[in-house]
């Protein structure tokens, strides 16, 4: 059993928001493949901070186009997550908001600095490539989301 290391924040961690965008067109969802900070590849979905005077919503479509070069609009709210880490040894509590996406164009290129990979996948595929159980988590709250799960897919 996992034993919960959730904490309060302290004087001495630190708190972030984010947003990100789950991008959909014709069946296939868009995701990116990146190194974290533990120096690990992963598969997940675009997103980053927030800059200052950005809401949320700007933010999410700033990110997903620096990180993929798709120019986006947003569909719908897809909700938030919250995770706990640690940079250089600070503990990091992160807050994002995340967007279902509809990509407009291909505006440029995918950011070689954050990014390995960027690469449209099957719904039916990406799931199993998602690195982190909170992707698949938020991927579940896609329109008719809960159709695709089945006894394969529960975490």
């Amino acid at each position: 059993m996992k034993k919960n290391t959730r904490r309060k924040p302290t004087a001495a961690s630190a708190q972030e928001c984010s947003s990100g965008g789950l991008v959909l067109r014709a069946g296939e969802i868009l995701l990116i493949k990146a190194e974290n900070l533990e120096g690990h590849v992963v598969w997940t979905f675009p997103k980053g901070h927030l800059e200052k005077g950005e809401t949320a919503e700007m933010a999410a479509l700033r990110e997903v186009e620096e990180e993929t070069g798709w120019r986006c609009v947003l569909s719908q709210t897809l909700g938030t997550t919250r995770y706990g880490f640690v940079r250089n040894g600070t503990p990091v509590k992160k807050t994002v908001r995340w967007f279902l996406m509809e990509p407009i164009e291909k505006a440029g290129q995918s950011d070689p600095d954050e990014v390995i990979d960027c690469r449209w996948y099957p719904l039916s595929e990406a799931r199993s490539l998602l690195t982190y159980p909170l992707d698949r988590k938020i991927m579940e709250r896609l329109p008719h989301g809960k159709k695709r799960k089945g006894k394969n897919n529960d975490e």
